[in-house]
């Protein structure tokens, strides 16, 4: 009899082993990423009219550029023109930003190491030129085209944490929430005022991306902080120098 108690007694104590165990098991399932990450299909790249190549990610139907727009030209070839004015502030005497009225791209500080890392700031005019600043067959998106993807994500208030790129390497700490689960990567490359004399501010702790939408007087962005999990839908001047994503067409 006791040679049929043995295994009797393992099969019950594995039993018992993996009751015990089932909680941390159901921990680690918990934690496995809700949102598959990757590129779009049969297009893992694209390329702009400068040569520059950007890695890019689908988001539910929607197929996105991965990192921040740095082209320089329109895609007829045409140079976007540079403002290198108002010192590293941006708001110097000798700033020029402000007034344009047409497509003109900017540099964070004017320093080419932000150029390098988060790509060109680019105001409204450029964004919706018709001789178009993204690749062919993309564009800037509207207003419904970031509400399709923060709908995906959740909505307004938990789409941020999974936007951002992770870690405090490129943004303030606590850089609070960043799972970048969706794949998207944002980095923070702060923003060119309109409204404060040309003012550079928030590079690390916010992104804040451009949109073709307006209202009659300002157009839409929407931006993502260091320290919250949310997207934020703004407005800012026309002259207000933005991060642009594209989405494809």
């Amino acid at each position: 009899m006791k040679f049929f108690l043995i295994p009797i007694l393992m099969l019950v104590s594995k039993i018992a082993m993996s009751q015990i165990m089932l909680p941390a098991y159901q921990g680690v399932v918990a934690k496995i990423p809700t949102v598959a990450v990757m590129s779009c299909p049969g297009l893992a790249t694209v390329t702009d009219v400068d040569g520059n190549v950007y890695n890019t990610v689908l988001i539910g139907t929607q197929c996105w550029m991965a990192s921040n727009l740095r082209v320089t030209k329109y895609n007829n070839g045409t140079l976007i023109p540079l403002d290198n004015s108002g010192g590293s502030t941006g708001d110097e005497s000798t700033e020029t930003w402000t007034a344009r009225t047409s497509g003109a791209r900017t540099v964070y500080a004017h320093n080419a190491t932000n150029l390098a890392t988060y790509g060109f700031l680019y105001n409204w005019y450029a964004a919706t030129d018709t001789r178009e600043i993204c690749p062919a067959g993309w564009h800037v998106p509207s207003n419904a085209e970031w509400t399709t993807l923060t709908t995906f994500l959740g909505g307004l208030t938990v789409a941020g944490g999974k936007m951002k790129s992770t870690g405090t390497t490129y943004w303030n700490s606590p850089n609070t929430g960043a799972t970048n689960l969706s794949g998207f990567s944002s980095l923070p490359g702060g923003v060119r005022f309109k409204g404060a004399n040309g003012a550079f501010s928030n590079i690390r702790g916010f992104a804040r991306f451009g949109s073709t939408s307006t209202t009659s007087t300002a157009a839409y962005f929407y931006q993502l902080d260091f320290d919250d999990i949310n997207v934020t839908q703004g407005t800012c001047g026309t002259s207000c120098g933005h991060s642009v994503r594209c989405l494809k067409d």
